[in-house]
């Protein structure tokens, strides 16, 4: 059994090689020198550059702010429903960034609803669209991280700094902010990387003004310039290995060994709640806006001509068979769930569980570096490097993909839940005759159904909002829903564009319901088991 664990170790290993630093090492072999002095004396370079730059550091000032105010309140009061604000706030990453961006035009655009009623434009095309519409892609991703380390502030600290005569204010700069230095260091590494590398809302929002991504996606999807492409993606994979590595030197060096010993005490302050419920109220008005417009406008006669109540936009697109794409979606998206959980986990498994050996560093290096590449620049790389092969614009690509580009958060979700285990478990079962593989049916992967559920709506979620990844290894036949955005949006057929982002938004709302219940269902089994092992 050990050989046979080995066995698949390494051929895990090798799964991961070919799935993840192949595809990188292709592009980097597919650039020449003429190539990227080609792009870098071009007229258009620099300034898209700065274009990016510039969207990139206002958009990460604006979603860390917003995410850290948002975090703070809902930890530091008392109101009602936190779980329900939680979840509200996390809708945006239940659809393609490409729909924030064609939100916003719907809502201010020059022929927008609220552009239309008001009388008022905005300007929306340029920094202001693409910095409003990134803020909403990328804001939820850094409250999750700061309402995650805010579970596990120590109390105690707080009350020492009371007695002491600090103000709250001064406790907030020399014990919250310094608590939360690690985390607002990954949150704006995790936010710069996502705006520097999208190019959904620019395309949607940007007008005359290109950025990088933007570039990249009209270079190779328009032109079939895959050299400049792979230039342009080298540009934008640099940013986010720079920022992969200073996140693991800063999660290396600010490793905190205490634990928690007493959850935070929240004094009773009626105004202050209600204040916090006003703040909730807005924020939570400015992010379902987007979503209102692709309600009103994908039962509409003719936007923004004929307001009226219609169904012509669901009869065009079941004629136009929208019905495939749909399959296309759920098959992509089931796949890569199931499969990406499996090959998570178990790596997971063999890294968290099986000793510090070369193999397993190997794995754990890899199995994080897909953090560190850029969707689209993933997608480039297997467009150049598959584009030849059998597989090339098959289901079976996009699923590969797609469990490559999404691979390192799952896995880190399981190998954070399998490290808390006895170390001594593995001398144990050995000791008693029990293989490796029983022992992870029998033990660990019972231990951990609720994370392995969280691991499979991930992977779920993001194979259907997907856009980057996919974008360049897509046929007619194997075309996602996503991908129907940007094609409907050049037809300028607003009204399908709203009912597509308007049905992704739906799967994932029924997805993450199913997963809630499950996870209630085994949360309600495990207690049981509980209270039956006690009573025994």
């Amino acid at each position: 059994m050990n050989k046979k664990f080995t066995t698949c170790r390494y051929l895990l290993l090798i799964y991961l090689l070919m799935t993840v630093v192949l595809p990188v090492a292709m592009l980097f072999c597919n650039i020449r020198g003429d190539h990227v002095k080609e792009v870098f004396s071009s007229e258009q370079f620099w300034p898209m550059l700065f274009n990016s730059v510039v969207t990139t550091l206002m958009t990460t000032v604006i979603s860390i702010t917003l995410s850290f105010l948002l975090a703070f309140l809902l930890n530091r009061s008392r109101i009602r429903f936190k779980s329900v604000f939680i979840v509200l706030f996390t809708i945006p990453m239940l659809i393609p960034s490409i729909s924030h961006g064609m939100g916003l035009v719907l809502l201010f655009g020059d022929n927008g609803l609220i552009t239309n009623l008001l009388g008022i434009n905005i300007g929306l095309y340029g920094y202001p669209g693409i910095v409003m519409g990134s803020v909403l892609y990328s804001f939820p991703v850094a409250l999750l991280m700061f309402h995650d380390s805010f579970q596990y502030e120590d109390y105690s600290v707080y009350e020492a700094a009371s007695v002491l005569g600090l103000s709250k204010w001064q406790q907030f700069l020399t014990i919250t902010m310094p608590s939360m230095q690690r985390t607002l260091i990954s949150a704006t590494l995790a936010v710069f990387t996502m705006v520097f590398t999208d190019y959904g809302v620019p395309l949607m929002t940007g007008g005359i003004v290109m950025t990088l991504p933007v570039y990249m996606y009209r270079e190779v999807i328009g032109m079939m310039n895959f050299s400049s492409g792979a230039v342009i993606g080298l540009v934008l994979l640099l940013p986010a290995v720079i920022a992969f590595l200073l996140d693991l030197k800063n999660s290396g060096s600010n490793a905190s060994s205490s634990t928690v010993t007493r959850a935070y005490q929240i004094e009773t302050n009626k105004k202050r709640d209600i204040l916090v419920y006003v703040i909730f109220a807005v924020v939570l008005v400015l992010i379902c806006l987007p979503i209102f417009a692709f309600i009103c406008l994908s039962f509409v006669k003719r936007y923004p001509i004929d307001m009226s109540f219609s169904l012509d936009t669901v009869k065009k697109l079941l004629s136009s068979g929208i019905g495939m794409y749909f399959v296309n979606s759920m098959a992509i998206a089931l796949l890569t769930a199931l499969i990406g959980t499996c090959f998570s986990y178990f790596s997971a498994f063999i890294t968290a569980r099986s000793g510090r050996s070369f193999s397993g560093k190997a794995m754990h290096f890899i199995s994080m570096l897909s953090l560190a590449i850029p969707g689209i620049v993933l997608g480039l790389s297997y467009a150049l490097t598959f584009k030849n092969t059998p597989i090339y614009a098959t289901i079976f690509i996009l699923v590969i993909v797609n469990v490559a580009h999404f691979f390192s958060s799952p896995y880190l979700l399981a190998y954070n839940s399998l490290s808390k285990f006895n170390p001594n478990l593995e001398d144990v079962s050995q000791t008693l005759g029990i293989s490796r593989f029983k022992m992870l049916f029998s033990v660990y992967i019972p231990c951990t159904r609720a994370t392995i559920i969280e691991m499979y709506s991930y992977f779920f979620v993001n194979a259907i909002i997907t856009i980057s990844a996919v974008s360049f290894l897509v046929n007619f036949h194997t075309m996602p829903l996503a991908l129907l955005i940007p094609q409907l949006e050049s037809q300028a057929f607003t009204e399908g564009t709203a009912l597509v982002s308007l049905i992704i938004l739906v799967i994932n709302l029924i997805e993450k319901a199913v997963v809630f219940f499950v996870k209630r269902s085994i949360a309600k089994n495990e207690k049981r088991e509980q209270e039956l092992s006690s009573a025994s």
